[in-house]
């Protein structure tokens, strides 16, 4: 599955149709989404992001098909453990600021889609202990991202990708973690 979706292209098309998401956190919404609820959170995640948009306006239908294609490209990494999983965010040749916007911005939407979702107290449980819980605090830490102005670009640079990979790395280690809260909400009828 190779649906590789632009973050620039997705942001117009999420602009046009009138969403107040975001591409990076959409995309962050949709991986903790995931991690919690498997293939069955994708509707849920669509809804959200399309929510107060007009279903009539022609601009929200070639959105939604960006999106399906999001959904089915970020499931697919996630669920093949082949460690391919791309946090969709602007291209390296963006602005410093911009990117460390986008950065914080996945951040928001993944916590986002791990805190918001409904929580049993297995759940609750797993995302309070190691190290779930040090994945939260860390991610919450990079909400507040953005350019160290006493630095120089190359710094700058290398510690947005020292966080780009922790966060692709956080993203699968939390897809692994949850896998047994996500086979729970899975009916036996389902398996």
């Amino acid at each position: 599955m190779d649906e590789k979706i632009e973050h620039g292209v997705l942001e117009d098309a999420l602009k046009r149709c009138g969403s107040s998401w975001v591409a990076a956190q959409t995309h962050g919404l949709l991986t903790g989404r995931l991690a919690i609820g498997g293939v069955a959170a994708g509707p849920e995640w669509l809804l959200q992001v399309l929510q107060d948009t007009d279903e009539n306006n022609a601009a929200r239908g070639e959105c939604q098909k960006l999106l399906d294609r999001l959904y089915q490209a970020t499931y697919w990494q996630l669920s093949e453990r082949r460690s391919e999983f791309e946090l969709l965010l602007p291209g390296d040749s963006g602005d410093t600021w911009d990117r460390a916007a986008a950065l914080a911005h996945w951040s928001e939407g993944f916590l986002h889609g791990l805190v918001s979702a409904k929580h049993g107290d297995a759940l609750k449980e797993r995302l309070a202990s190691e190290p779930l819980s040090d994945i939260i605090k860390d991610v919450l830490q990079i909400t507040r991202a953005g350019p160290d102005e006493e630095s120089d670009a190359e710094e700058n640079e290398s510690a947005y990708v020292e966080l780009v990979e922790y966060l692709r790395v956080a993203a699968q280690l939390s897809y692994e973690e949850l896998a047994d809260i996500r086979n729970a909400r899975v009916s036996p009828d389902e398996q």
